[in-house]
C-alpha cells in the first residue's frame, strides 16, 4: 500500500494545523447545540437576534452605534435585528436625557427573562461539554487556550 505526503500530513498528531480544525469543528458543533436551544426554548430568535438580546443584556442603555462598534456589522444590518427584536417586545428604547437624537436600548422584562433562560441552558451546555475534566484540566486548557488567544493577538506577530 503506498501512502500519500497528504496521508502523512493529516495523521500526524504534531500538525498545529489539526489544533485549529479540531478548535473549529467544535465550536461549530458547540454554536450548532447553542442554536439548537434557542430554536427548543419556544421563542421564536434567530443566533444574531439572540446575539443582540445578549449584548444589551451585558450593556443596559447602549445605543445602536455602540452595538455597531463592538461588533464591527453593517449598521443597516444592525438596525434591521434591532427593529426585529423591538418587534417581539424585548427590547425597549427610550430617547437619551441630554442628546434626544440618540437611542438607549433596553431588555424588557420578558427580554430578561428570555435572556435568563437561555443563559441557563447554555452554561448546562457548557458544563456538558467539559464533563469529565478535572478542575486541573480545565485550568491548563485556559492557559493554552489563553496562550493562543495571545500569539494571534500580538501585533509583532
Amino acid at each position: 500500500m503506498m501512502i500519500n505526503k497528504v496521508d502523512i500530513v493529516n495523521n500526524n498528531p504534531d500538525d498545529t494545523h489539526q489544533v485549529f480544525e479540531t478548535i473549529h469543528r467544535l465550536m461549530h458543533i458547540f454554536r450548532a447545540r447553542q442554536y439548537r436551544l434557542i430554536q427548543d426554548s419556544g421563542v421564536d430568535l434567530t443566533h444574531m437576534q439572540h446575539k443582540v438580546l445578549g449584548y444589551f443584556a451585558r450593556h443596559p442603555d447602549a445605543t445602536l452605534s455602540d452595538l455597531v462598534a463592538d461588533s464591527g456589522k453593517d449598521k443597516a444590518q444592525i438596525a434591521r435585528l434591532i427593529t426585529e427584536v423591538r418587534a417581539k417586545g424585548l427590547l425597549d428604547a427610550k430617547p437619551d436625557s441630554t442628546d434626544k437624537r440618540v437611542t438607549r436600548l433596553n431588555l424588557t422584562q420578558a427580554g430578561k427573562d428570555i435572556f435568563e433562560s437561555l443563559k441557563k441552558a447554555e452554561r448546562e451546555l457548557s458544563d456538558l461539554a467539559v464533563q469529565g475534566l478535572t478542575q486541573e484540566e480545565r485550568k491548563v486548557l485556559l492557559k493554552l487556550l489563553g496562550d493562543i488567544k495571545n500569539n494571534l493577538s500580538d501585533p509583532t506577530s
